[in-house]
């Protein structure tokens, strides 16, 4: 190789990472962006001619030659390329510095092969960014590790088969345009398996007794509650099993009290003393939680920030590209010897001595991939800076997760929470028929040494069950002995019903995947980004809900591609894809067995489970049974309730009663996307049912134009229209255009509007609008309208939004005219001023601030505009981030069509030049 004089080029992923770097290298090094992957395998129909018949054609992957994959530079990074190589050329090294996971060992592969430097080409990497752990990855490099290399590009040639087989047996026969994915279909099942047991779960109720209970006086009062009656355990929700029935196995001792029962109890209790039957003491102990992993952080940030998976991810991105954090990407629980002085000097510093123990905490966990067990996530350097020291630098999100990293990683080095345990079992004679004496129990817990609770505490999924132990925590029992007599100050019957179980949310379903293997840190955040948008999963409250598009989806997997949604299967995909990454198995004999199968166990490929699929009923996939003769079917516009067994016909036997009307077509009816599937119940489905009847109804006719005005049901809920008498179909007059088809008007119900009691009267009033409410001074026309987001005015390209929707109708000029004297507190106004200022940009010099344009709110610098991404909060984007989007905007060049690959694209094709890159099996680490 001829090496250069100029200086060393450095190559990362993102600008901000390069930017950050660059301060610490100096004047010797040029520091340069790729902004993330450059080649990829393109999609079949962007190849060239020749080639689409080749055994290229179906995956870009040639299946049958080792699933060798065919690789092009992506359309908007070819100028990035043509700009890396032009630094190059004067480089007198090449600095490979992006992240040391998979990914990041694939980018540099890529960027070697695609910029085939003839300079000295160096493997940099580091877990943290600062200026010593640069300094040192700079002076201790190594080679590309191809193992990781070809672990990531079998995850992807894997995605690639997986994708491309099954998604077209969705097409068929559920729905046009879905997708399967290997790690976002199991995590969907997961969804959805939940979901079918909120369906099936039957509500229990159950009593028990809660008094109040004294030895002298208020000030010794404390609360316990009944625990047994007749020397039966008294009932609670984990006796009931998901079908409402008391567990067979516990119901042996154990007394199902019913309200009367309990009432008499409570009755009988009152006049009466207790008695102390037992007293206990046990010590408490508590100890802190390991320190971040990528998973854990999700669900921490998730609990206590209310971030998701995506956000907490593209926050702490941005804090440890700028030196703030470890690498966030890691399932390693461990510290480094340098980690732990720090936390405990801080720890002993902020809380005195006694709160840091003699030796430092070792957080050992079996991590299943060597390569991505790093360290845990904490602050970065040798010397941790407190929230205090970087509240002049970071703001919003990113002072509150570095401050949640902060606090998780000085409290896993302080010492345990100590304290103590109390247990109190107290009796009462009652002499009640069938509860002759009856034992109530009250427990407390008194902190003694806060420990590593005076930094931090780990949060709960469960709300109830963390109020519950936070109460126990600080409740203190009064000094008793066995024999001691209490009176009873209060005694009351409380009723209970058993809940169906939680909802995945984000943290818990990232908790779930990590616990069965599936996916990996890198993934978890993207795959539960991927379900979402692609409408197998929506949002309520925190929890994740599965639409009933995913029911149909899941449904066919599952009967006909089980294995690929088995959740062993796929942990053992991630499993095997870690041993090719520790160099133990080859990439092109597993791929084989994965796609061809595998003669020795008899077990099927994926392409033998496509081909050989048999018939389908599409409709049966598609079809949930709700139970009493009604199913929820998937359709191509949208679910919607099917009465196959009308009312009046015996399921068992078919009979029709006597006076039954039987339709000659099955009833149904739209679900609105506001129902989730839980609540679709026989009862709920026969009231859609009902209401669909008026659908359709004819309210009566409009006495302007004679049409007719009918209500209707749709998706997303009731609406009023006019019916348009058919136009005449006239013969096609060439070079003369088909006339366009005039549209009825529409309206929506408002809210406190019932579609089967809706008239004319008020139908008509909904279908005169929009309304003109008058015109300004200037003459400009002011209308009221009711839009998707709910009643507003409209002058010009102002609009301001109203209260109510009934102010559509009242709202008189002046009233307008005062609405549009006051300043516009959000929307589009076409004079506004800036959302934001970020100062100046880094690169061009000038002010960069945040605007709200046409397609949404966006930075620029007055020569580059950059679209704010769906994460990114204009009233929270902090100057960083702007600049990094201006960075990448500038990066990617003017847009441009996409223009055919050629085939004379010689940095298109992966050769087989792996080989000229040694592997580091010594330096992985």
């Amino acid at each position: 190789m001829a090496a250069g004089k100029g200086r060393k080029l450095v190559i990362v992923e993102s600008p901000a990472k390069a930017k950050t770097i660059a301060g610490y290298l100096g004047g010797d090094f040029e520091v340069e962006a790729s902004v993330g992957h450059i080649r990829d395998l393109p999609n079949p129909s962007e190849l060239p001619a020749d080639m689409k018949k080749g055994p290229y054609g179906k995956f870009a992957v040639d299946v049958d030659n080792g699933f060798d994959p065919y690789y092009v530079v992506d359309p908007d990074k070819k100028k990035k390329v043509a700009d890396l190589k032009r630094l190059l050329k004067d480089a007198s090294e090449l600095y490979l510095a992006t992240d040391e996971d998979r990914e990041g060992e694939a980018i540099a592969w890529h960027l070697l092969e695609a910029l085939q430097p003839r300079v000295p080409v160096k493997r940099m990497v580091f877990h943290e960014i600062t200026r010593e752990a640069i300094q040192r990855a700079v002076n201790d490099t190594r080679e590309i590790d191809t193992a990781m290399v070809d672990a990531q590009e079998t995850r992807r040639i894997l995605d690639r088969l997986y994708g491309y087989e099954v998604s077209p047996v969705l097409w068929r026969k559920v729905r046009q345009g879905l997708s399967a994915g290997r790690v976002q279909s199991v995590a969907t099942r997961m969804v959805v398996e939940r979901e079918r047991e909120r369906m099936a779960f039957v509500r229990a109720s159950y009593w028990d007794v809660e008094g109040d209970f004294t030895p002298d006086g208020a000030a010794q009062q404390f609360t316990a509650r009944l625990s047994a009656v007749d020397g039966a355990r008294v009932a609670t929700g984990r006796d009931f099993a998901d079908d409402g029935r008391l567990v067979s196995a516990a119901g042996k001792n154990v007394v199902h009290l019913d309200e009367a029962l309990a009432t008499r109890i409570a009755e009988a209790c009152l006049p009466l003393r207790a008695r102390v039957t037992d007293v206990q003491e046990k010590p408490y102990t508590r100890r802190p939680s390991a320190p971040f992993t990528t998973s854990t952080l999700q669900q921490e940030a998730s609990r206590k920030l209310r971030l998701s998976s995506k956000n907490a991810m593209r926050v702490a991105q941005r804090l440890y590209e700028n030196g703030y954090i470890t690498y966030m990407r890691t399932d390693s629980t461990t510290l480094s010897d340098a980690a732990m002085t720090a936390a405990r000097s801080q720890a002993r510093d902020m809380y005195g001595a006694e709160y840091v123990p003699d030796s430092p905490r070792r957080y050992e966990k079996k991590v299943k991939n060597a390569q991505e067990a790093h360290e845990a996530i904490r602050p970065a350097g040798d010397r941790f800076r407190s929230p205090a020291q970087v509240a002049g630098e970071l703001r919003g999100e990113e002072f509150a997760l570095y401050e949640l990293i902060w606090k998780r990683t000085v409290a896993s080095q302080m010492a345990d929470a100590r304290g103590s345990t109390a247990t109190v079992k107290l009796a009462v004679d009652t002499a009640v028929e069938g509860a002759q004496s009856v034992e109530f129990s009250a427990s407390g817990t008194v902190i003694t040494f806060k420990g590593f609770l005076a930094a931090y505490e780990e949060g709960r999924d469960d709300d109830a069950a963390a109020r519950a132990d936070a109460a126990a925590e600080e409740r203190r029992l009064p000094k008793l002995s066995t024999g001691v007599a209490l009176e009873v100050v209060r005694a009351e019957a409380d009723g209970h019903e058993t809940s169906p179980p939680a909802r995945y949310t984000e943290a818990t379903l990232v908790k779930a995947m990590e616990e069965r293997g599936i996916g990996r840190p890198s993934t978890y955040a993207a795959t539960i980004g991927t379900i979402q948008d692609r409408g197998y999963v929506f949002t309520k409250g925190q929890a994740l809900v599965p639409t009933w598009l995913a029911f149909a989806v899941t449904r066919l997997l599952e009967e006909h591609f089980g294995n690929l949604v088995d959740y062993e299967f796929t942990a053992s995909m991630e499993e095997d894809l870690d041993r090719i990454a520790n160099g133990e198995e080859g990439r092109v004999e597993w791929l084989k067995r994965f796609y061809f199968g595998e003669e020795a166990t008899s077990a099927a490929g994926l392409r033998h489970l496509v081909d050989d699929l048999g018939d389908i009923d599409a409709r049966e996939i598609s079809t949930i049974p709700l139970g009493d003769g009604m199913v929820v079917r998937v359709g191509r516009y949208g679910p919607y309730v099917e009465e196959v067994v009308p009312a009046g016909i015996n399921l068992e036997t078919g009979e029709v009663a006597d006076g039954a009307e039987v339709p000659a077509t099955p009833r149904r009816a739209t679900i609105t996307d506001d129902i989730a599937p839980d609540e679709m119940t026989p009862a709920r489905a026969r009231e859609l049912l009902e209401a669909a009847a008026d659908d359709g109804k004819v309210l009566g006719q409009d006495p302007v134009s004679g049409h007719d005005i009918v209500a209707r049901a749709g998706r997303y809920g009731p609406y009023v229209t006019e019916v348009l008498p058919e136009a005449d179909d006239e013969a096609p007059v060439k070079g003369r255009k088909k006339p366009v088809k005039a549209k009825p008007r529409t309206a929506s119900l408002f809210k406190d509007m019932e579609l089967s009691t809706i008239d004319l009267e008020a139908a008509l009033k909904l279908l005169s609008l929009p309304r003109v409410v008058g015109s300004d001074a200037e003459g400009v026309e002011i209308t009221a309208q009711n839009g998707r987001y709910g009643p507003y005015l409209k002058k010009g390209t102002d609009s301001r939004s109203l209260v109510t929707e009934q102010q559509l109708f009242d709202i008189t000029l002046d009233e307008a005219l005062a609405i549009y004297a006051q300043p516009k507190q959000r929307g589009r106004a076409a004079a506004t001023p800036p959302l934001k200022e970020l100062g100046d940009d880094p690169v061009s010099g000038k002010p960069v601030v945040v605007k709200d344009g046409r397609f949404g709110p966006y930075v620029t610098d007055g020569e580059v505009n950059a679209t704010l991404r769906k994460d990114d909060d204009p009233a929270e984007i902090t100057p960083e981030r702007g600049f990094e989007l201006l960075a990448e905007k500038r990066a990617k060049g003017p847009t441009t069509r996409k223009r055919a690959v050629k085939k004379t694209a010689k940095t298109a094709k992966k050769t087989a030049k792996k080989a000229t890159v040694k592997k580091a099996t010594a330096k992985k680490a």
